[in-house]
C-alpha cells in the first residue's frame, strides 16, 4: 500500500505501437503523483521502473532514448523542479529525489514525472510502470517502502490514410501559364506525377509539384502513391487543368466547327469572321481593313466588286460604275481591250 496516489497520462493518448517499415512511434508519458489523504506524507525517493523489451507488456525497446524531468507543485500554485536520475545498478528505472533528502508531501500538492521521447515498442498491449515510494507519516520517523503498479495502453498501429485532395492551384489557365499541383498525404508513400509523355518522382517530404513545361492544352495529371512499408499498396489520383486558348499540332473535326472567328498563330496574322450568310477576311484581329485572299482558282456564281486588276500594281484594271464599264491601264488613263470579236448593239 502507498501513501501517495499515482496516475499515468500519455501524449498521444493512447500511445501507438511502432510499425515495421515506418518511422518509430514516439510519445510522452506523464506520471502524476498526488496526496489525496488528510495527512501529510514525508518522502525521500520515488522510483519508477520502465518495462523494457519487445513484448506486449513492454513500453520500449530502447531505454536510452527517454528524457526524464520532474516538477513539484504545491496547493498554492508554486512550482519547482525536482531531481530525477537513472536508477542505480543499471536498472531500467528513474529515481525522483526529494530536496534535502526528505520533504513533506502535503495533501493537495502534486509531483509530475515526465518521460519524453519514449520510443514505443512494436507489440500492442498493456505496459505497467512499477513504482516504489520511500515514505513515512512523520518528519523524524522511519521511512518504509510502498509499491504501486500503474498501467498504460499501447494500441496497434493505425493504417496510413490514403493520399487525398490532389488539385491544381488554377483549374483554368491560359496556354503557357505555370501551374502548381498540391495534395495531402503521409511520408509513408513515395509520390510520382504521371503526365502525357513522361513521369517525375517527387522529392521526399514535398506535397506540391510544378511541371517544367506549362500546359499548352487541356492536360490530365496522375498522382501515383506507393507505400514504403506495405508492398503492393498503391493509390492513384487524377486532376485535369483546362486551357482557355489551347495550342494544337493538328485538329481533325468530323461533325463541324462552330466559332465566331479564326486567326493565324501570330497576333498580326489575318482573321476570318463569320457573319450571317457570309465570310469576312480582315488584315488582322480587330482590324476594319479588308484582308487579301490568295487562291489558284475561284469558282463563283457571282462577283460584286468595285474593281478588278492584274497581279502587278501597274497592270490594267476594270472598274464598274453604275452606267457601264471602265477599262484603264496602271496610270489611271483609259486602257485597251484586246478581243478577237466584239458583237455589240452600238
Amino acid at each position: 500500500m502507498t501513501m501517495l496516489t499515482y496516475t499515468v497520462l500519455t501524449d498521444p493518448a493512447p500511445l501507438e505501437a511502432s510499425a515495421s517499415g515506418r518511422s518509430p512511434s514516439t510519445g510522452t508519458v506523464y506520471l502524476l503523483v498526488t496526496n489525496t489523504g488528510p495527512q501529510a506524507a514525508y518522502w525521500s525517493t520515488i522510483t519508477v521502473e520502465v518495462p523494457v523489451g519487445n513484448g506486449a507488456g513492454d513500453l520500449t525497446s530502447d531505454f536510452s532514448t527517454i528524457s526524464p524531468r520532474g516538477e513539484y507543485g504545491t496547493r498554492s500554485g508554486a512550482r519547482s523542479p525536482v531531481n530525477v536520475q537513472p536508477g542505480s545498478g543499471g536498472s531500467n528505472s528513474f529515481q525522483v529525489t526529494a530536496s534535502g533528502g526528505k520533504a513533506s508531501f502535503v495533501s493537495g500538492d502534486h509531483l509530475v514525472l515526465t518521460l519524453e521521447n519514449v520510443t514505443v515498442t512494436a507489440a500492442a498491449g498493456l505496459a505497467v510502470l512499477r513504482v516504489t515510494e520511500h515514505t513515512g507519516r512523520t518528519r523524524t520517523g522511519r521511512l518504509t517502502d510502498g509499491f504501486a503498479a500503474v498501467a498504460l495502453v499501447k494500441t496497434a498501429p493505425k493504417e496510413i490514410p490514403a493520399p487525398r485532395d490532389f488539385r491544381p492551384d488554377n483549374a483554368m489557365v491560359d496556354a503557357g501559364t505555370t501551374i502548381t499541383l498540391s495534395w495531402e498525404g503521409s511520408d509513408d508513400f513515395e509520390y510520382r506525377i504521371l503526365f502525357p509523355g513522361g513521369q517525375e518522382t517527387v522529392p521526399q517530404g514535398a506535397r506540391s509539384w510544378s511541371p517544367a513545361a506549362a500546359p499548352r492544352r487541356a492536360t490530365t495529371y496522375t498522382l501515383a502513391a506507393t507505400s514504403r512499408s506495405t508492398p503492393g499498396r498503391e493509390h492513384f489520383l487524377t486532376t485535369t487543368v483546362q486551357v482557355r486558348n489551347p495550342v494544337l499540332e493538328t485538329l481533325t473535326v468530323t461533325t463541324g466547327v462552330t466559332t465566331p472567328w479564326v486567326q493565324g498563330a501570330n497576333g498580326s496574322d489575318g482573321t476570318i469572321t463569320f457573319s450571317q450568310g457570309a465570310v469576312n477576311v480582315w488584315s488582322a484581329f480587330g482590324s476594319q481593313e479588308r484582308g487579301t485572299v490568295f487562291a489558284g482558282k475561284a469558282d463563283l456564281t457571282g462577283v460584286n466588286t468595285e474593281w478588278v486588276q492584274g497581279r502587278s500594281t501597274d497592270d490594267g484594271w476594270i472598274s464598274f460604275p453604275k452606267e457601264g464599264l471602265n477599262v484603264r491601264h496602271g496610270s489611271g488613263a483609259w486602257g485597251t481591250v484586246f478581243a478577237e470579236k466584239a458583237d455589240l448593239t452600238g
